[in-house]
């Protein structure tokens, strides 16, 4: 953790050498170096609870992605460019819970609501690079089914493993840059005296609201890259289950149909998941003026989103089925 602080810390300063990655405060007002948490609730007979609940989705999270990881790795059947994209996808939600759930957890269990400043732009970079990243392997996987169902005889040369990397390249180049940028931004940003964020972990929206500064241009340069990385990549998806749609409904027999279903169904469940709670964040955070709705839509959104995919993506694909089944009987058998 200390290790990613400094680099984060160096590649500001290396590029903006005038000025250091610290907050800015004007000379009449008293300088700061953390924020407050306010996490979901004041009252400390609830933190309890959400000590056991949240440890217990952290847990599910990390052994269902993690499963299916070793899944894919461990059966050269699933070495394809959609199960490479779905172990991508789930290493992507165990970082996201990694990045927010511990910190929180140790705020329960301290009483502690204090974040350190550098640690505040570490939490909201990897979020942030870590939420990209999911836009972007969704977008890659239905691009993967259309090509699988609408041009299944060109697919090998189409979606080939050497372009699955490409776009596994490019999916975590664009997710880096577009937090880079987001974050070097906020370095230029003064803060007043109120010191305390109404959420469970450094979110860039709420940062904005403490600033003292003028965010106009931090506004549209969010919402801006948030109209670029979000809604094209849900533009594409769209294209993508509109062409596959189209293309089941013109299969003859009803088995058929529910085949070529099923290989897309878990992707849609997830994409329909992720990008919902996606909007709820956006719109609460917007309209709504109790903070404690956005907290607990983004909880959905961060937390329980990462938890709910291994489950669907295993409950409706055999071929997950088959490779836990073998790797766990490859265990028993090795001991």
């Amino acid at each position: 953790m200390e290790g990613a602080i400094h680099f984060h810390l160096m590649v500001f300063s290396f590029l903006f050498p005038s000025r250091k990655a610290r907050p800015m405060v004007p000379e009449n007002q008293t300088q700061f170096t953390e924020f407050i948490l306010l996490l979901f609730s004041e009252d400390p007979d609830q933190e309890g609870p959400l000590f056991g609940l949240f440890l217990c989705m952290y847990l599910v999270t990390m052994v269902g992605n993690l499963l299916i990881m070793l899944a894919v790795g461990s059966d050269s059947h699933l070495h394809t460019p959609m199960y490479i994209l779905l172990s991508n996808l789930s290493f992507v939600d165990t970082c996201v819970v990694t990045t927010i759930v511990p910190k929180m957890l140790v705020s329960f269990m301290t009483q502690n609501k204090a974040i350190p400043y550098a640690d505040c732009l570490t939490q909201m970079f990897f979020f942030i690079f870590f939420a990209g990243l999911d836009h972007f392997l969704l977008t890659a996987l239905a691009y993967d089914r259309f090509v699988a169902i609408c041009h299944p005889l060109h697919y090998a040369a189409m979606m080939s493993y050497w372009f699955c990397v490409l776009l596994v390249i490019l999916s975590w180049s664009l997710a880096f840059l577009n937090s880079l940028l987001l974050n070097l931004m906020v370095t230029h940003l003064s803060f007043c005296m109120n010191q305390q964020i109404h959420h469970f972990f450094c979110d860039l929206p709420e940062i904005m609201k403490l600033s003292c500064s003028d965010t106009l241009i931090n506004y549209i340069m969010m919402y801006l890259l948030y109209a670029l990385l979000g809604i094209f990549p849900l533009m594409g998806i769209l294209y993508s289950y509109i062409q596959i749609c189209s293309s089941i409904i013109k299969i003859p027999s009803a088995q058929g149909k529910y085949k070529a279903f099923s290989t897309c169904g878990s992707h849609l469940c997830v994409v329909s998941l992720f990008y919902g709670t996606s909007c709820g964040v956006y719109f609460t955070s917007s309209f709504s003026k109790t903070s404690w709705k956005s907290t607990v839509v983004s909880a959905i959104y961060g937390v329980v989103t990462p938890m709910l995919n291994p489950f669907i993506y295993t409950l409706r694909n055999k071929d997950i089925k088959v490779a836990l089944r073998r790797f766990m009987n490859r265990k028993t058998f090795s001991q």
